[in-house]
């Protein structure tokens, strides 16, 4: 296992910036993910840590050693495929060990490495199927195992459980995560789904536009978002985001139609600043007072309600724990949780709150 160090990195391919100076440093033994919407610069990040794509600029350093220059074969890494990238004409046992025949290791050591593996991730009874023979849920235990036999510093993961349905994305997820926790192994992990990196993480790094937009555990980003990007990005269903003004004198948010809502804290932004209130789905609860919205949708999922409302010219999501069946038009007065609010710079996206 070892630590890896990403400096500065950048790639661009003639004028096309794709990586613009990217820092990450990730922990020995470590799971981080890498998270954001397609094109931002995840899996191009990913692939030069592989060795995959050459790096424009920056370092990127293994175990303290700069690979910048290293071929695939001498990183000391494995990587997972969205694709399996499986040998259809070789068994279960013989994609497994294919790379430790290439490295010569001795018959014992495959044979070991082999069944270890096989026995961690229950594919001892497929050890002589065919890749066609196997579900896709098999597949990808096959490619985590070719990765495991090899024992490398570090695993990579691009995008693994994207051809997976969503029921056994849900049971890969446990076993991916199970697997870090015995082998502990520096893990780097790509997706563009946040749930995933929400479960999976020991840290996130949100990526937009090549740039990275904060970085901190699951429960850092989800509480304390440093931008409109992250806070709508990070978490299901999306925060909420209302357009208003600051008022100093009480420290109030005062959306479009009038309304006047207690931030309960003082951010930093000016008297009469335009900015935008957050507020998470499931922080917005029934109230006696608060604001008047009309209800335009209603999905229950048995152990909560989510409620899709109009409010002035936007609309907000309000996710309930009790059951409801309201009718479309009905108006309802919906209020916050105290001490759960956020606000941004209309302009910049940047957060107020204070830490």
């Amino acid at each position: 296992m070892a630590e890896v160090n990403i400096s500065e990195a950048r790639k661009a391919y003639g004028a096309l910036n794709i990586l613009q100076g990217v820092d990450i440093e990730i922990r020995d033994g470590e799971f981080v993910v890498l998270v954001g919407p397609s094109g931002c610069g995840k899996s191009t990040l990913l692939r030069m840590v592989a060795g995959l794509e050459s790096i424009t600029g920056g370092t990127i350093s293994i175990g303290g050693t700069i690979v910048n220059n290293l071929p695939p074969k001498d990183r000391d890494i494995a990587m997972v495929f969205q694709s399996y990238a499986l040998y259809p004409h070789k068994t279960v046992a013989e994609n497994m060990v294919f790379a430790l025949r290439l490295q010569k290791q001795p018959a014992d050591v495959i044979k070991q490495r082999l069944q270890a593996a096989a026995e961690t991730l229950d594919l001892v009874p497929y050890l002589d199927r065919y890749p066609r023979q196997l579900s896709g849920g098999q597949r990808q235990r096959v490619a985590m195992g070719r990765a495991i036999v090899r024992s490398p510093q570090v695993f990579l993961f691009d995008e693994p459980l994207s051809n997976l349905d969503a029921k056994l994305r849900v049971q890969m997820r446990k076993e991916i995560k199970e697997l870090h926790q015995r082998l502990r192994t520096t893990t780097i992990y790509v997706t563009h789904d946040q749930v995933e990196a929400m479960t999976m993480a020991d840290k996130i790094v949100v990526m937009q536009g090549g740039r990275i937009e904060q970085t901190g555990t699951p429960l850092e980003l989800y509480d304390r978002p440093s931008n409109t990007f992250v806070a709508t990005f990070i978490g299901s269903p999306s925060m909420n985001l209302m357009n208003g003004r600051y008022r100093a004198d009480g420290a109030v948010f005062v959306t479009e139609t009038g309304d006047e809502i207690a931030l309960g804290f003082t951010p930093e932004a000016s008297d009469g600043q335009a900015v935008k209130l957050g507020v998470r789905p499931e922080h917005l609860s029934l109230a006696p007072s608060g604001l008047r919205t009309t209800v335009n949708v209603t999905e229950p999922t048995g152990h909560e309600t989510m409620v899709f409302l109009r409010y002035g010219s936007g609309e907000l999501v309000a996710v309930l724990s009790e059951r409801h069946d309201f009718e479309p038009g009905q108006v309802v007065t919906i209020a916050a949780r105290p001490g759960k609010l956020h606000l941004f710079d209309a302009e910049t996206g940047k957060t107020l709150r204070p830490d």
